[in-house]
């Protein structure tokens, strides 16, 4: 009875097999530097398939995702630094040195604890460095706010409550009025920066993703945006051709048909 996991040797076999001499051309030519747009669009591809529950569709991204793992690993190997098997070492003994309370005699009560605690060990590990240098630039925006309220949070520098970031979107708002009424253009994009920030944090502390709300909203957007041009068209018009009060009145529709 084949291990679970066993199959993954046979994907890094095909892949030396196709960056060998006899192997594919562009694969040859690939670069850590060139694979990176490639690393960052299978994984968004991987949460699309999430976020449309369809099975069949995750299954398939993850492999470009893996495989993303696997050619890079690779083309590390290549040049002297680990292979794929350093990798999964790398990371089993992470997940092992990090779960005290599953692997140690340590306790936690719930997933919050659980978190703390992993903070706490990372942090230990990485004392030279301060504690938001684990989250990446390269992090969508909104996602990036998150995860750094979150480790700020870990160490103790955060609102008691919800309470704390709302008052703040109101103070920020007010600031950024104010920018915009006497017409400096770089003030108002600093206010509209701190208000964002605000708007992610405040949804960090009520427990939902702003990245994803904001995803479901352009999404319903979107689709309504979508209803409105196919009902022009079915009058043989375009949008540009309507008044503001019958945009209004096909928004409507639109919205109405989602019900």
């Amino acid at each position: 009875m084949s291990k679970r996991g066993e199959s993954l040797a046979g994907l890094v076999e095909l892949m030396q097999t196709l960056l060998g001499p006899n192997g594919c051309p562009w694969d040859r030519e690939q670069t850590l530097e060139s694979l990176r747009q490639y690393v960052i669009e299978e994984a968004h591809e991987v949460a699309d398939a999430i976020d449309q529950g369809k099975p069949e569709m995750l299954r398939e991204e993850l492999g470009d995702l893996l495989l993303q793992v696997v050619f890079q690993a690779a083309l590390a190997e290549q040049q002297g630094w680990f292979d794929i098997d350093g990798v999964v070492e790398a990371i089993s003994d992470k997940l092992v040195r990090r779960h005290p309370w599953v692997f140690g005699d340590e306790d936690v009560d719930d997933a919050s604890g659980a978190i703390n605690s992993w903070e706490a060990i990372k942090a230990k590990e990485k004392k030279e460095r301060g504690a938001l240098s684990g989250v990446p630039t390269a992090l969508p925006a909104l996602l990036r706010a998150v995860r750094i309220g979150e480790k700020a949070s870990a160490v103790g520098y955060d609102w008691p409550d919800a309470g704390g970031p709302r008052a703040k979107i109101d103070e920020e708002l007010q600031e950024l009025d104010e920018a915009a009424e006497k017409g400096d253009r770089a003030a108002l994009e600093h206010e509209l920066g701190d208000l964002l920030f605000a708007l992610a944090t405040y949804g960090r502390k009520q427990g939902i993703d702003p990245e994803a709300v904001l995803r479901a909203s352009l999404n319903r957007f979107s689709s309504r945006f979508r209803h409105c041009e196919l009902a022009a068209k079915a009058e043989g018009k375009d949008l540009r051709d309507y008044d503001e009060a019958d945009l209004d009145e096909m928004w409507e529709r639109a919205k109405a048909a989602e019900r």
